[in-house]
């Protein structure tokens, strides 16, 4: 049973690590659900305050994630539509086959959506900026706690591998 819990919890770590970039999946609370299967394993003993703290930045960077971009499109004079164009263009962006194509994609959405909200050319172009900008904030705070929390789990399975992997 422990092997199981450890390949689904490194699995789950991937797809935290893709939560990251991917705005339809929270990927710090995904990732720290690999954790915590990890310390359910009978070989990795049992650490409460690891993951309450672990649990609680989870989170928080997933709020922070709603909230950041919300506060770049609001400083740089964003609507909704231009949060929105963010997300579909990222989406589409995704799926083009050029490199950085969710980068590229993500400002252009948020540049179509604010040129949907009838404002000129200029203002959407600084509008697109800001949501594009707390965009990307709010990915790189997942990426780089989802990869923390990946490089923990692989730390703390190579420190109980001799017990995780006894097979008798």
């Amino acid at each position: 049973m422990d092997i199981a819990l450890l390949i689904l919890g490194f699995l789950l770590m991937l797809v935290g690590i893709l939560g990251s970039f991917l705005p339809v999946l929270p990927g710090p609370p995904i990732s720290w659900v690999g954790l915590l299967l990890l310390y359910l394993t009978k070989a990795v003993p049992d650490n409460w305050w690891v993951l309450a703290i672990t649990f609680v930045i989870a989170i928080t960077i997933t709020v922070l994630d709603y909230v950041i971009p919300a506060m770049g499109t609001k400083k740089f004079g964003g609507s909704k539509a231009g949060m929105w164009g963010t997300i579909i263009g990222l989406i589409i962006g995704l799926f083009l086959p050029i490199p950085g194509g969710f980068i590229i994609g993500a400002f252009l959405g948020a540049f179509v959506g604010e040129l949907s909200n009838n404002i000129d050319q200029k203002r959407a172009l600084k509008a697109a900026f800001g949501s594009f900008l707390g965009f990307l904030t709010g990915t790189f705070m997942k990426f780089v706690v989802t990869l923390l929390y990946a490089i923990f789990y692989v730390f703390i399975a190579i420190k109980y591998a001799s017990e995780l992997f006894t097979f008798s």
